[in-house]
């Protein structure tokens, strides 16, 4: 736990002043401190810089970006692009985490070094109900269609397409030049997730819950305005084309690959007839 961060957590902020409080209360508590803290303020007009600059002092290393507003996926690559740790994740500036949060997602690329993105589980949280777990205790390194399959589960995966109980490597980010797709109402989050597994290979999760996931009942997500119809229908559409593009790839290496291993064979045994 010493030495130079391994971690950035990205937490985008817009008019956060009633709840921020409570999500660094939970930071400053965590097993594992030695991380680095990036607030990125979406053009708040209400006193959520504030709040939150009274919290600076407990933390080894905090940061806030100030920006005009540009919505949740612009304050999010705005983030990303200011990460220079090996890894990040993102938090809401409304939710709250457990105290071994920050000290997972080390533990889980330390322990899986050849995986690109780990996951945690997550509660959700209501004004009607508590501490509600999602998903049946279980991990494991998953395959890329497997790895699919939670992420776009709409029912009761402890995986989904979620930023927030997701770690991240910043070098996969650089290197294929990932941003998160503006303009949309909802879902931008998992968009991102399927593009980022299409460009990689390794998943693991682990459902051990850590992450409180709050559901506002004056949250856009959970009101019905009439973008949110055709955006669901764009972003399903590219998630779903980004699914099976990936897995039509996959399936010609793996032939490819099988063809490979034939003619190797091949030529062993032309030699040793000769």
């Amino acid at each position: 736990m010493n030495g130079q961060p391994e971690l950035t957590i990205i937490m985008p902020v817009y008019n956060m002043e009633k709840y921020i409080a409570k999500a660094l209360d939970q930071l400053a508590k965590q097993e594992d401190p030695n991380f680095k803290l990036l607030i990125v303020n979406d053009g708040s007009k209400d006193k959520t810089v504030e709040v939150a600059e009274q919290y600076r002092d407990k933390f080894r290393y905090f940061r806030i970006l100030n920006k005009k507003n540009g919505g949740l996926s612009d304050a999010r690559n705005v983030g990303m692009a200011n990460v220079d740790t090996p890894y990040f994740t993102f938090h809401d500036g409304d939710d709250w985490v457990e105290p071994g949060y920050t000290a997972y997602f080390v533990r889980a690329f330390h322990d899986h070094p050849n995986v690109a993105m780990v996951s945690c589980g997550y509660f959700i949280d209501s004004p009607h109900r508590h501490n509600k777990v999602v998903g049946s205790p279980n991990d494991g390194v998953l395959s890329k269609l497997r790895t699919y399959g939670k992420m776009t589960n709409i029912f009761n995966s402890p995986v989904k397409g979620y930023t927030w109980n997701k770690g991240y490597k910043t070098a996969v980010v650089r290197k294929y030049h990932m941003t998160f797709v503006e303009g949309l109402a909802f879902m931008e989050d998992q968009i991102f997730n399927v593009h980022y597994i299409a460009n990689t290979n390794g998943f693991y999760y682990n459902a051990v819950p850590l992450y409180h996931y709050w559901q506002r009942e004056d949250s856009m997500v959970h009101h019905f305005n009439l973008k949110m119809v055709p955006d669901n229908v764009k972003a399903n559409w590219y998630v779903w084309k980004t699914i099976f593009a990936s897995l039509i790839e996959q399936r010609k290496e793996h032939k490819q690959d099988h063809t490979n291993q034939n003619l190797i064979s091949e030529g062993n045994n032309n030699e040793r007839k000769g």
